[in-house]
């Protein structure tokens, strides 16, 4: 067993000796078999640069649907209507389930928690 890298994720500079190659197949380089340490130090440094701005991207979509859901909310009170739509909610939840699977529930009760504002 290769011992010379460490693979922990999310600890910059705790790989082993420069210029070892690690082993195909090991977890945290799919499809990047035989990196070098400063390749795949790379490789994370661009892969996490990218992850975040894709998390800022999400973040700022998040706020974008929290405003929206806030309309419809007040839209619905004004007519006299509930805040909230149970079967609305119902089909974000099956949408969201069918595109990430189980998880993607949870995801959407999240999501669905930030947009419904206080009450």
């Amino acid at each position: 067993m290769d011992t010379s890298t460490n693979t922990t994720a999310g600890t910059p500079g705790t790989t082993g000796t420069t210029g070892t190659t690690g082993t195909p197949g090991t977890p945290g380089t799919p499809g990047t078999p035989g990196l070098t340490v400063e390749q795949a130090t790379t490789v994370i440094a661009e892969a996490r640069g990218r992850i975040d701005e894709l998390d800022e991207r999400i973040i700022e979509l998040i706020r974008q649907r929290t405003g929206v859901s806030a309309e419809v909310q007040t839209a619905r009170i004004a007519t006299g209507g509930p805040r909230l739509a149970l079967n609305r909610e119902l089909e974000i939840l099956a949408r969201y389930r069918a595109a990430l699977g189980p998880q993607g529930t949870e995801v959407a009760m999240q999501l669905l928690e930030l947009c419904r504002g206080r009450a």
